[in-house]
């Protein structure tokens, strides 16, 4: 009786070793966040916030002084910040009763031109806000090439807004 009582021990004990030595699980590569985000990366910088703190998102069209369109993205959140991306655009200049409307339409091309010429890094398509009249108080903003990147923006946000997931969204180089 006693032999098969150390035996059994032994066994019980060699299973115990046998057990501790089973390799654990490999973490992932990209282990999931354990707080779901928004994240926008963009030639002008990178944002990024909490899904839980986004209150809404919006888009809409307006015209400023009567000299530009703009069309903007606003995500709006539980803190002191709002992000607004946004694509500009001049309204068409026209000439008082059509008289030297080409003129006006060849100047606006020729400005286009050397802006395009004068700043590789297109410093003309940057936001510029001039204090303290046109500046947003608490506010992030970001400027976009077209109006297509705009409609994806929101598209990703809006989408990040409404499943909860993190989604990260980024305009190619």
């Amino acid at each position: 009786m006693m032999m098969r009582t150390r035996w059994l021990l032994i066994f019980l004990a060699l299973a115990a070793t046998a057990h501790g030595q089973t390799p654990s699980p490999s973490p992932t590569a990209t282990p999931e966040p354990r707080l779901p985000y928004w994240r926008c990366e963009l030639l002008g910088g990178t944002y990024e916030v909490a899904i839980r703190s986004i209150v809404s998102v919006s888009s809409h069209e307006y015209i400023v002084d009567g000299a530009a369109r703009v069309n903007e993205v606003n995500v709006d959140t539980l803190g002191n910040m709002t992000v607004r991306f946004y694509y500009l655009e001049p309204t068409a200049a026209k000439s008082p009763l059509g008289v030297g409307q080409s003129a006006v339409d060849r100047i606006s091309d020729l400005a286009k031109e050397a802006g395009q010429r004068v700043a590789a890094d297109k410093v003309w398509q940057r936001v510029v806000k001039t204090y303290p009249t046109t500046t947003h108080a608490n506010s992030i903003e970001y400027r976009v090439e077209s109006e297509e990147q705009l409609k994806q923006i929101f598209s990703s946000a809006q989408g990040a807004f409404e499943s909860g997931v993190t989604a990260t969204f980024k305009l190619p180089d």
